[in-house]
């Protein structure tokens, strides 16, 4: 700069000089020559070296595209972990789809390896299928929601098909605990990188840009793939993915101000038909042809063009996110020396790397938009957040589930607002318009033998929050069950209960204390059992946590044998009225293969009145109770621990209604119970005490094998005698296979006990029913 400077003065001087002599000034100019040329001289200086500051100190502003690809939008994170190590700040995102989601953590101030991180972490298989914890179901929805292989919506006569596989709830609630400290940011400029994303109106076919709003909104909207996220609602537009008008959105970065784009496109080719073998392809196909023809273009207008090499991966190839990554790291790599000159113009560049740590929200304010069936305090009970609480997020995340659960609502949204110094949480749930489902399943075992379930399920038909629920099993047994419930949530919720059971089987219980079968001198008996139940209920939930209930049950049961022809054959044909009360906690996360959580079950129920078949009543009751846990070991072992007790209260007890032992996969009724190593309706009395312990090992997945040994005492009078303490009198031991398939578990179980000569073989398909 200063050799600059006395260059300049060497060049004025000169100049003057050659003025002086050759060429005068004009006449009229009354200054000094040599000062005028100096002040030049000066100025000249200053805005030289203001330009050369100028140019050193600007940088060009750096625009990153993100096509979308399902999962092969992994190869995003390669890409920026690229970008950081060359030290390239990006100043805008745009992305669409899986683009619009690392684009949109990438702005929110997450660095490479933290989106990495994010993703490592993310169980896949529940997000496409908008997985419901079991636990967020209610008592209810859980007795009511795990026998049925099949689900559709009944409308008008006509069987429907669901809008999509998920409504994206898991994605939202993740997206939301995500961007937690952005959450109250609604101008996308505004966000640690300024940020786009595109999503597309279903209703007009056009290209929506989505520049603000509340952020996971717009994720979850751009990446909406169609059939399996169901659309997502923004201003009143209907939007779904993005992809299928504009994949690839540099031109809304040259609007942003971008002076240099670096582009990242896994979008897939055209394939032929070798390639596409399966409905995601040719969906994915169908979805990108219009925009493969625009990509010619789109690409000249791109500055740094990235293409990873993922044509081996599917849009839901999840599983194989560390090997797509890398793809993207090993493209970006090949542009590193470009790169690297990018980043050579911000030398005080450093990966941003958002602190993480357990976040908390201030609910201030619990906001719902009004709806026609379903009441306040409903919503409410099952959300489990009041005003002025503070939670987190997955206080959150349970809420929306337990709303999702009811399957009451076709669309859920929500976003946190600030609020007198904290949180307002604003809900805004669309009604399910189908109130009616067709549900069907299948189950085999060796007591009730084989039925297919049909059941159909109708809700708000008298009341809000209503629910009507019946099955009917048709095969060997023909059984049914109905179901009407009125969910209150906080509230005391109502409900009535109808149901008929038979089978027959030959039995070493005769239900009366084996006097028939010493009187005849028989083994087993010919049993007909028939059971029809009617209850009345209230119920509420209490500490959020255990379900308390009491009710009234109208009873008749009977039972024959054809054993008895030459006599009587009906030995039992009362009707019985009585009243009950329970108490029950559940948290397992499966019915069938649980590998968490606690179960608890407590009730009683009075005999008080009969139309004594057999003259020989006096009012008693049952009390019952069990409890049992389950523990993980090294991921795919489980321990479960059960114990279970029961005996009878009164002088004479019925004997119709004693614990009756032996079995297993089918489903219990009255005070029947499982034990393994001895067949069904093998052991009975009017007290007993079980204890069983299970070990089960998933060995591949939906693939179990399992080994259980269970330990009883089973007497009349059992607590009164003191015998409950001895050592068990009847023991057994299983060893089985199971897969969980769709129609439900399948499993196989051979049993012995060494007090019997014979082991037996289990065999049940399909859920309970």
């Amino acid at each position: 700069m200063v050799l600059a400077y006395l260059f300049a003065l060497f060049l004025l001087f000169t100049l003057s000089f050659f003025f002086k002599k050759r060429t005068p000034f004009p006449s009229g100019l009354n200054f000094n020559r040599l000062p005028f040329l100096l002040t030049i001289s000066f100025f000249l200086f200053i805005q030289t070296g203001y330009t050369q500051d100028t140019i050193i100190q600007k940088r060009p502003k750096i625009g990153l595209v993100l096509s979308g690809g399902g999962a092969k939008g992994f190869a995003h994170i390669g890409v920026l972990k690229v970008l950081e190590q060359a030290g390239v700040k990006i100043d805008f995102i745009g992305g669409t789809s899986m683009g619009a989601v690392v684009g949109g953590l990438y702005a929110s101030g997450y660095s490479a390896t933290q989106i990495d991180s994010i993703f490592y972490n993310t169980d896949f298989d529940e997000l496409l299928q908008d997985y419901i914890p079991r636990e967020s179901r209610s008592f209810y929805e859980k007795k009511n929601n795990e026998m049925y292989a099949i689900v559709l919506p009944f409308h008008k006569f006509k069987i429907g098909i669901p809008i999509a596989l998920s409504k994206g709830m898991y994605n939202y609630n993740l997206l939301s605990k995500l961007t937690h400290k952005v959450r109250h940011i609604r101008d996308f400029k505004k966000l640690p990188i300024p940020f786009i994303c595109i999503a597309t109106d279903i209703e007009k076919g056009e290209e929506v840009v989505l520049n603000s709003g509340y952020l996971p909104q717009a994720m979850l909207a751009s990446s909406a793939f169609p059939s399996l996220f169901s659309p997502i609602e923004i201003d009143g537009k209907f939007l779904i993915d993005g992809g299928v008008t504009n994949n690839y959105p540099v031109e809304e970065l040259r609007k942003l101000g971008a002076d240099v784009i670096i582009g990242v496109d896994v979008q897939d080719n055209l394939k032929n038909r070798t390639a596409l073998q399966d409905a995601t392809r040719i969906l994915v196909q169908i979805t990108n042809l219009d925009m493969i023809k625009k990509m010619e273009e789109k690409v000249k207008i791109t500055d740094i063009y990235i293409k990873p090499n993922v044509e081996d991966f599917g849009v839901i190839s999840f599983s194989d996110g560390q090997e797509i990554i890398k793809k993207g790291e090993e493209a970006a790599l090949k542009n590193i020396d470009e790169l690297k000159k990018l980043g050579a113009t911000n030398k005080d560049f450093h990966p941003q790397n958002l602190k993480v740590q357990n976040d908390s929200l201030a609910i201030k304010n619990v906001s719902l938009n009004p709806l026609k069936n379903y009441t306040r305090a409903y919503i409410l009970g099952k959300l489990g957040i009041k005003n002025g609480k503070k939670i987190s997020y997955n206080d959150l995340k349970t809420g929306i589930n337990n709303i999702n659960a009811t399957q009451n609502f076709s669309r859920i949204n929500y976003t946190l607002e600030e609020f007198q110094g904290g949180d307002e949480l604003r809900l805004n749930l669309e009604e399910n318009s189908i109130k009616t489902y067709l549900k069907a399943g299948l189950h085999y075992d060796d007591l009730y033998k084989s039925a297919v379930l049909v059941n159909l399920t109708r809700k708000n038909n008298l009341f809000k929050n209503d629910v009507t629920s019946i099955d009917v099993g048709l095969g060997d047994n023909i059984r049914y069950n109905f179901d009407y419930y009125i969910d209150n949530g906080f509230y005391w919720s109502f409900g009535l209960k109808s149901r008929y059971n038979q089978f027959d089987k030959n039995s070493a219980t005769d239900f009366n204390n084996g006097e028939i079968l010493e009187q005849l001198n028989l083994n087993t008996l010919n049993i007909s059992y028939a059971d029809f139940s009617n209850q009345a209920y209230m119920q509420t939930v209490f500490i959020q946590k255990f379900l308390i209930g009491a009710g009234l049950e109208l009873k008749k049961l009977k039972i024959n044998s054809e054993n008895l022809g030459f006599i009587n054959p009906t030995f039992e044909n009362s009707t019985y009225t009585s009243i009950f009360g329970y108490m029950k906690y559940d948290s397992y996360d499966d019915i069938m293969f649980p590998t968490k959580g606690w179960f608890f079950s407590g009730d009683i129920q009075s005999f008080l009145y009969s139309t004594d078949y057999t003259s020989d009543f006096n009012r008693f009751s049952i009390v019952k109770g069990e409890i049992a846990f389950v523990k993980t070991f090294f991921k795919k072992i489980t321990l479960k621990v059960d114990s279970d007790v029961g005996f009878a209260l009164g002088d004479d007890s019925v004997p119709f209604f004693d614990f009756v032992l032996g079995g297993y996969g089918f489903n219990t009724i009255n005070n029947f119970k499982y034990f393994y190593g001895y067949d069904f309706l093998s052991i009975a009395a009017d007290s007993f005490i079980k204890s069983c312990f299970t070990i089960d090992y998933e060995f591949y997945k939906n693939n179990h094998v399992n080994f259980a040994a269970n330990y009883a005492n089973v007497e009349n009078n059992l607590f009164y005698t003191g015998n409950w303490l001895a050592t068990p009198r009847y023991s057994g031991y299983a060893l089985g296979y199971a897969l969980e398939s769709i129609i439900g578990p399948i499993e196989i179980k051979y049993t012995w006990s060494p007090e019997l000569s014979k082991g037996f073989t289990f065999v049940s398909v399909g859920f309970l029913f």
